[in-house]
C-alpha cells in the first residue's frame, strides 16, 4: 500500500508539490485578508495537510532541508489546531 502511494507521489511529484505550495499560499492569504474573522481551525487543518504533503514529497526526493522545514510546519500546524480548538492555551 505504502509503495503504491509513494509510486503515485513520485509519478506526480511536481504537480503535488505545486498543489501543496498553492494550499499554503491560500491558507496564509485567507488569514491576511480576513484577520481575526478567519476560520482559524480550517486554516490550520488545511495548512497541516499541505505540510504533510510537502514533507512526504521532500522525503521521497531525499531533500533534507525541505523535509526539516515542512516537518516543522506539521508541528506548528498541530499546535495551531490545538489552539484553534481551545485544547491548548
Amino acid at each position: 500500500m505504502l509503495n503504491s502511494i509513494n509510486s503515485f507521489i513520485l509519478l506526480h511529484l511536481r504537480s503535488l508539490e505545486m498543489i501543496g505550495v498553492l494550499m499554503r499560499i491560500f491558507s496564509f492569504s485567507l488569514v491576511s485578508w480576513l484577520g481575526p474573522a478567519s476560520p482559524f481551525m480550517f486554516v490550520w487543518v488545511f495548512n497541516t495537510v499541505d505540510a504533510v504533503l510537502l514533507t512526504w514529497c521532500a522525503i521521497l526526493r531525499r531533500d533534507t532541508a525541505y523535509t526539516t522545514l515542512n516537518a516543522f510546519w506539521i508541528l506548528v500546524g498541530i499546535v495551531g489546531i490545538l489552539r484553534a480548538g481551545d485544547l491548548l492555551h
